[in-house]
């Protein structure tokens, strides 16, 4: 990644852009706010604000390394959870093959801070962005993208745009996780025509298969596993037909972050193909896990000799109001929290410098700018109070939040998190 790129984002102006920061930072550098190494409680931050735990994430990014290393496997994380540069660059410090990302949008952001591998989890047609995508692999020899087609039509309309292009496109066929399902190919007669409508062209190169296991209907061990053997089983068909005749290595990726223990075990059984193949495992939401949904999901609950993923998000607001001792109210609400699959939980309760679990006390509800409270017989919450929320999904915390500090236990902040949304 490019080192000017990051250092461009230290070079930004704090100011009224970046809720939570503190007041009296504004006209400050990033750079050189984080340099004061403020505390999070006591140093002018404005509640709310969502900090992420230094020493958590840096446990997830080596955690995944290892894992990875461990089984084999390549690493692409997905980067649309966070679309953090900054992060990007930290994972490919530990490992990342590259960066998987949905969009074009945010294949922009990517190149604009110099990643040199991305996975396109998506069909593109939309000819201005795959006119795009052409322009910035032929400016760069080292720059490699790789995206999906799932359909004749796709491809079709893909070879139109990318007319006159000097280097083809990477294409993988997507195959679906199973009728029902989102995006992808439903069956494997249907994959082979795709990729016969890719040899007809010469803007695109077909260089593998892949998928989203995630995706399967009412997903339960054994149809994830069924379904990854069909992807396997695509990989090997198609190279026993010599339909990677002009790649030097074949890729197969699949891998979101419920069900990437499957993934390991599955492609750990591919055969031997003509050519090396490039495993590759597109998991992104670990980079800071959460308090919801992955963490009851995630693989190392299955498989706890692997480790342990730890929450590294914390949403601190503060209690505003307490109109009944069975109620409260604290200053943040939808457009602070993630909460399209659950709602955040109350932890602990902060209050003239001391930390205490938050006990009996229950997020019922999210409004705009509020979250309901319940409060039992034996909660202690005062108007004033700050309460640190566990956030669900972070793929959807990230987004709510430009400027997100990077806090050490204690409360110093070691820097400040660009997102591009």
């Amino acid at each position: 990644m490019s080192t000017e790129s990051l250092e461009r984002l230290a070079a930004e102006r704090v100011d009224h852009r970046f809720k939570g920061l503190p007041p009296d930072a504004d006209g400050l550098t990033v750079g050189e706010l984080a340099a004061q190494r403020r505390n999070l409680f006591t140093g002018g931050f404005a509640t709310p604000v969502l900090a992420l735990s230094a020493e958590r994430l840096e446990h997830n990014l080596r955690l995944m390394e290892t894992y990875a290393q461990r089984h084999g496997l390549a690493f692409a994380p997905h980067g649309k959870t966070s679309m953090a540069p900054q992060l990007f660059q930290r994972q490919i410090e530990h490992g990342a093959w590259g960066i998987t990302l949905a969009v074009p949008h945010q294949v922009r952001v990517a190149r604009a801070f110099g990643v040199q591998r991305v996975f396109l989890a998506n069909e593109v047609v939309d000819a201005p962005a795959l006119r795009w995508i052409s322009v910035q692999l032929d400016a760069d020899p080292d720059f490699r993208l790789v995206c999906y087609v799932d359909s004749v039509r796709g491809v079709e309309l893909m070879d139109a745009a990318l007319t006159g292009a000097s280097r083809p496109v990477d294409v993988v066929v997507e195959l679906a996780a199973g009728d029902g399902a989102r995006t992808g190919v439903r069956t494997e007669a249907e994959c082979a025509a795709v990729a016969d409508a890719v040899a007809r062209t010469r803007t695109l190169r077909l260089v593998g298969v892949a998928g989203y296991e995630g995706e399967v209907p009412q997903a339960t061990p054994e149809r994830v596993l069924a379904w990854l053997r069909r992807l396997v089983a695509l990989a090997a068909d198609f190279d026993k037909a010599g339909r990677f005749g002009q790649v030097d290595e074949i890729v197969v990726s699949a891998g979101g972050s419920a069900w990437f223990d499957a993934v390991a075990e599955v492609f750990a059984e591919l055969p031997e193909l003509s050519r090396p193949v490039l495993k590759l495992l597109r998991s992104g939401a670990y980079v800071s896990h959460d308090d919801g949904h992955y963490r009851r999901l995630t693989p190392f609950n299955r498989v706890p000799e692997e480790g342990a993923l730890e929450p590294a998000f914390r949403l601190w607001a503060q209690v505003v109001s307490r109109p009944s001792p069975e109620q409260a109210f604290v200053n943040a609400g939808k457009r602070d929290a993630a909460h399209d699959l659950d709602l955040p939980v109350a932890q602990v309760v902060r209050r003239d410098g001391t930390e205490r679990p938050a006990t009996g006390i229950t997020v019922t509800a999210l409004s705009d700018q509020h979250a309901w409270l319940r409060t039992g017989p034996g909660a202690d919450l005062e108007v004033g109070d700050w309460v640190g929320l566990g956030l669900s999904h972070p793929c959807t915390s990230f987004d709510k939040w430009q400027l997100i500090p990077l806090a050490e236990a204690d409360g110093t902040v070691v820097d400040y998190i660009r997102t591009f949304f």
